[in-house]
């Protein structure tokens, strides 16, 4: 993209946010001359653009020729707030969780084909070595909490990301074949837990379980992460019950 492009882009994104600051100004739909008018836009040029929004969802349009914020905002702003609500529920139990056995513990949410850790409660070790930090990203196939993703969405799905993906190898331990995958994610739904040996990071291990909301959808992951010399499998069931605690906190209520 030359200069001259990225100029361009940034210029239609930010007459995009004229425009929805004044139709979020406005109880009841706003025609276009009154768009123009507050936003300075040429009519023209904001008929073109909010065409692209109603596309999107961004933007309803209504008749005869007015215009109304659109459905999609509503996704999406329950999505963020859904996340906040998340982290905010998580994080007592993973302070608690944290102080009972001294080791890192992680709150995730997947994004594609990644996911991404949105709290953390550190430990003070001097030999910590594990380096997640929130906003840090990493596979799904390579991480405790992204298999258990990728166990939720099934097996068709996972062969999917197995394509999209090819499965890179960041260890000697990371499972790198399609059989491989599958067959860990079979465990994953037995045991409703999940581990990376060291597929992540060599060294270092993990323990992850999921976090449902009060509709039943796994909505994100907790994890601890140690040192491989310290790690114990034991914790598994630690880290199970805290997620459920969570998922509780979140609504959410098992089905007798």
């Amino acid at each position: 993209m030359n200069t001259h492009d990225g100029k361009s882009s940034i210029q239609v994104i930010d007459r995009m946010m004229k425009l929805l600051e004044v139709l979020a100004a406005h109880t009841q739909p706003v025609n276009l001359k009154q768009l123009a008018t507050q936003t300075g836009l040429h009519p023209s040029s904001a008929h073109r653009i909010l065409n692209v929004m109603v596309e999107k969802g961004l933007v309803a349009k209504q008749e005869p020729g007015t215009y109304r914020l659109g459905l999609k905002l509503l996704e999406l702003g329950n999505l963020v707030k859904a996340r906040l609500d998340i982290r905010r529920e998580a994080l007592p139990f993973m302070q608690r969780l944290h102080q009972e056995l001294n080791e890192t513990v992680n709150l995730s949410l997947r994004e594609g084909d990644e996911v991404v850790y949105v709290e953390r409660t550190a430990s003070g070790r001097a030999m910590m070595r594990v380096v997640q930090i929130v906003g840090a990203r990493a596979p799904l196939h390579i991480t405790a909490v992204g298999k258990i993703f990728l166990a939720e969405a099934g097996d068709e799905e996972a062969r999917a990301y197995s394509r999209r993906t090819g499965l890179p190898a960041y260890t000697p331990h990371t499972l790198v074949s399609e059989k491989a995958l599958l067959d860990e994610l079979a465990k994953v739904r037995r045991r409703g837990i999940a581990f990376d040996d060291e597929e992540a990071e060599k060294g270092v291990c993990c323990i992850g379980a999921g976090i449902r909301d009060a509709d039943g959808r796994l909505v994100a992951g907790l994890s601890i992460s140690a040192p491989a010399e310290r790690f114990d499998r034991n914790w598994a069931q630690k880290v199970k019950e805290t997620a459920q605690a969570i998922s509780a906190a979140l609504g959410y209520r098992p089905r007798q």
